[in-house]
């Protein structure tokens, strides 16, 4: 059987939906894998930080998009706030 690889970020599991939709398309997998652990980190927790189902669905919407378009991280994101604990003034109730 032939596994696919998926990077992680550097404290970011990649979550399921994330790991689907990444297998989709040989070119996302590779512009995924090319980013550096910090990069896919700040996607995955801009992915998984919100707490309704549609936010994150249009999260992983707007990952694929911006990613095929070269970029490299959220725009308009503070940052992890599990990374970079000054990040957390940003949010609401935030459970790390």
């Amino acid at each position: 059987m032939f596994m696919i690889e998926i990077l992680s970020g550097i404290l970011h599991d990649v979550p399921d939906d994330i790991h689907q939709i990444l297998q989709t398309s040989a070119d996302l997998l590779d512009r995924w894998n090319n980013l550096t652990p910090i990069q896919r980190n700040e996607w995955i927790c801009w992915v998984t930080i919100v707490k309704k189902p549609e936010t994150r669905a249009e999260h992983i919407h707007r990952m694929v998009a911006e990613l095929q378009e070269g970029k490299k991280k959220p725009c308009c994101w503070p940052g992890c706030p599990h990374r970079r604990p000054s990040s957390g003034k940003w949010f609401k109730n935030l459970e790390s």
